[in-house]
């Protein structure tokens, strides 16, 4: 709960998200809690018109990957080392797959998906500290993939 909502009714409260997508809601986790830990999740079907952004922290190397597919929107994903001291380094290592080509990301990024283009899989490796990791979409309708 935000502190304007404390003591009293609030506009904008309804506007603020603070857990991971909801099962009923079509959220599936496939690594489970001791490998990723899902944060916050929105897009247009948990408010409507707002586009999508999803957030985790990775904390083993991941068993499960998205499946090589493409949207009809933008996306950016991200993915940042959880240390404060050494913020470049992404202390682990991201095999991303853009099409037919392989990255091992290494350094924290963005990393652009232009709409059309197919990406994954997407294996997260953290190795000495957590890998935070969000992406994020034009999209403002309910997250949608073409596989």
């Amino acid at each position: 709960m935000s502190e304007a909502t404390k003591g009293g009714e609030s506009k904008y409260a309804k506007f603020i998200v603070t857990e991971p997508l909801k099962e009923e809601h079509g959220y599936e986790e496939k690594d489970g809690p001791d490998v990723m830990a899902a944060m916050a999740y929105l897009d247009g079907g948990v408010i409507k018109d707002a586009f999508y952004v999803e957030t985790h922290w990775f904390k083993k190397p991941t068993k499960y990957s998205p499946k090589q597919h493409a949207h009809e929107f933008d996306e950016t994903l991200g993915f940042f080392g959880g240390d404060p001291e050494n913020p470049l380094e992404l202390g682990g290592e991201v095999e991303l797959w853009i099409e037919d080509e392989r990255h091992l990301l290494t350094k924290s990024s963005l990393d652009y998906i232009p709409a059309g283009v197919n990406h994954c899989p997407m294996h997260v490796r953290p190795k000495t500290i957590p890998i935070f990791h969000f992406s994020t979409g034009t999209t403002r309708k309910a997250y949608e993939r073409e596989e």
